[in-house]
């Protein structure tokens, strides 16, 4: 019984401690997007959860590490959302389009993003080497997407594989960047509209 009741303690410190992490990284993740990395203060981010920065550092001893964790939660969120669907072709395209739409009814995703990776295209930047592996896989989705499209017949003429996987790419990070200059942009009617002018099918909800 009471060897039960020890095992059982460091359980409880593990979840508390697992959930202050929690905590932690959803703070970082507003005070990143709201003030970039550089900017964002890490004792502003411990005062958001109730903590002193000394703290803080126990669970994230640099600036680094934390950014490291928000950029985790990022992909474990993305793909978390995406990975029952196992589309192709233009179902890839689809769900691309679903997950922007999801992302614009969780903001601070789509803020996180484009603050960051403004700021990451300096190479001395943290977050540097993560963006350009991130444009890089998110490309070769696309490209793998597109030489699908193009098996299927339903690629728009007079475009390459590469070109199209590209415009897809370029024209949802251009997009995301207006619309926190604007919110009342339609970013997904934009993003469905730019995607769908690449196929010969429409490409329709999600």
């Amino acid at each position: 019984m009471g060897e039960t009741g020890r095992a059982r303690g460091p359980r409880g410190e593990y979840a508390k401690s697992a959930r202050r992490r929690e905590e932690i990284v959803d703070a970082a993740m507003q005070v990143f997007s709201e003030s970039g990395f550089r900017d964002g203060s890490l004792r502003d981010i411990a005062e958001r959860v109730g903590m002193t920065h000394a703290g803080m550092r126990h669970h994230f001893p640099t600036k680094a590490a934390l950014l490291a964790a928000v950029l985790r939660r990022r992909d474990e969120t993305a793909l978390e959302r995406g990975a029952s669907a196992r589309p192709r072709g233009v179902g890839v395209l689809r769900e691309w389009v679903a997950a922007t739409r999801r992302n614009v009814d969780r903001p601070a995703l789509i803020d996180l993003e484009v603050t960051l990776a403004a700021e990451a295209i300096a190479t001395e930047h943290p977050a540097h080497p993560y963006f350009i592996e991130t444009y890089a896989r998110a490309e070769q989705l696309l490209e793998r997407a597109f030489r699908e499209i193009q098996a299927d017949g339903v690629l728009a003429p007079e475009i390459t594989v590469t070109q199209a996987a590209r415009v897809v790419l370029a024209a949802t990070v251009g997009l995301q960047q207006l619309w926190m200059w604007d919110r009342n942009r339609d970013l997904v009617g934009e993003l469905e509209f730019a995607v769908g002018s690449l196929i010969t099918v429409p490409l329709g909800h999600s």
